[in-house]
């Protein structure tokens, strides 16, 4: 049977790792369109006029001129594409500037990550690229003995200008949209009530699903694997994968740190129970299911959603900008988030096989820890502002509305650090 689809736990069934085939990780980096669109251009750039060279003398509603005009057309096409490229870099770096100073440099990452601005790119040094590689075929006019204009070649320069100017207005569209403050608190919160919807499970009566539970026998042999050379922020743990690993070797994997937490290189990273020794392919393959990168990412960490909200806030209500209605839009994005977590369970931390045995344990991100996160600092930083306060007692008196019973401890005590100041003023 495949792990995949056979791995459960208390609170519901395992999440599926996102970002974590070789695929996706090939498709990541901001560079990978662009490269991807400039080799696509050479090889039809040589090609495309190979194939020409095979057709009739003359196509018929393509490009009709001679060898001196299909040259001076590549030759402007090439001109103008490599300067609207620099256009578009820059305007991408100003972008990114402003987002960091304004913002957080936390949300850097979904700028990067922006499909439109990547196609553009591509598209850009596409036809730049492809018009210089479809120039060297362009034979006559020179002296040749033989004349060749790639007639279609030329009419696909073209029609490639034209799709720039299609990408060029849709980005410059994207840009000014995704500077906007709304636009952008507004979309981090869509993405994290996605993944809290995701990763924490939904049940008819707001109850714990019954799940098995383990701790360590007496005298268990063990074998603790430490991250080695590697270092960075826990991106993902890939359960089904380690519930698999774990069941083949019938032992009980026990992952020490949470997803979202920075691990330095040597730091303990999780301990396998049941065996005394582990080679060095078994550590290896071991490191392929836990992913570790510079920055945290959106694919399990549900508390890196809430930073991002919280580090706006606390930017906006420095002295330098001193925007406290931006601090209230986050926390209206806030309530949002922690609307639906309230109502959820927290996860539980043993991941079964399906044979009801134990085979993770690992440490889920708290609902009470995200509640304290979303709140205790920008209430710290908000105390001497009208607007904030307030807005934190109606999502809270709406969070202990709605919330499970389980939660409401943690939600009045956020509650008091919010009035104790006030009340001790008056």
């Amino acid at each position: 049977m495949n792990p995949r689809e056979t791995s459960t736990r208390a609170g519901g069934r395992t999440p599926k790792v996102e970002g974590s085939s070789w695929w996706t990780k090939m498709w990541m980096p901001f560079w990978a369109i662009p490269v991807a669109s400039v080799v696509a251009a050479v090889a039809a750039g040589i090609i495309i006029p190979w194939l020409e060279s095979w057709l009739t003398p003359t196509i018929p509603y393509v490009f009709q001129g001679g060898p001196e005009g299909a040259r001076g057309l590549l030759g402007t096409i090439a001109t103008g594409m490599i300067s609207m490229t620099g256009l578009v870099f820059s305007i991408t770096m100003v972008t990114l500037q402003l987002a960091s100073s304004q913002f957080t440099p936390r949300v850097l990452g979904s700028f990067l990550d922006s499909r439109i601005t990547q196609a553009t790119l591509g598209v850009f040094t596409a036809s730049f690229v492809f018009a210089l590689t479809v120039t060297r075929s362009v034979m006559g006019d020179f002296g040749d003995t033989a004349t060749f204009v790639p007639q279609l070649s030329v009419t696909i320069a073209f029609v490639l200008v034209l799709c720039s100017v299609g990408c060029f207005l849709a980005f410059i569209h994207h840009i000014t949209n995704s500077i906007q403050v709304c636009e952008v608190i507004s979309g981090i919160g869509d993405h994290t009530l996605a993944l809290a919807d995701k990763m924490y499970p939904e049940t008819a009566d707001g109850s714990s699903i019954a799940g098995p539970t383990w701790s360590p026998p007496p005298d268990t042999p063990r074998v603790e694997v430490s991250t080695s050379k590697r270092h960075g922020q826990i991106t993902y743990i890939d359960y089904d994968r380690l519930t698999g690993f774990a069941k083949e070797r019938d032992i009980v994997i026990t992952v020490d740190r949470p997803v979202g937490m920075f691990l330095a290189e040597g730091q303990k990273l999780m301990r396998l129970w049941g065996i005394s020794e582990l080679d060095q392919d078994e550590q290896e393959k071991l490191y392929g299911f836990i992913g570790l990168g510079a920055e945290r990412q959106m694919w399990q960490d549900v508390a890196f959603g809430i930073r991002q909200l919280v580090d706006i806030a606390e930017r906006a209500l420095s002295p330098g900008i001193n925007d406290p209605t931006t601090a209230v839009q986050c926390i209206n994005e806030l309530h949002r988030v922690l609307r639906c977590l309230v109502g959820r369970t927290t996860p539980s931390s043993f991941i079964a096989d399906e044979d009801g045995n134990v085979r993770v344990v690992h440490p889920p991100q708290s609902i009470e820890d995200l509640i304290d996160l979303a709140v205790a600092e920008i209430n710290h930083y908000g105390k001497g502002s009208l607007q904030v306060p307030r807005r934190l007692r109606v999502m809270l008196d709406d969070l202990e509305d709605v919330s499970l019973q389980r939660y409401l401890p943690a939600i009045r005590r956020v509650r008091q650090d919010v009035d104790g100041p006030l009340e001790s003023v008056g």
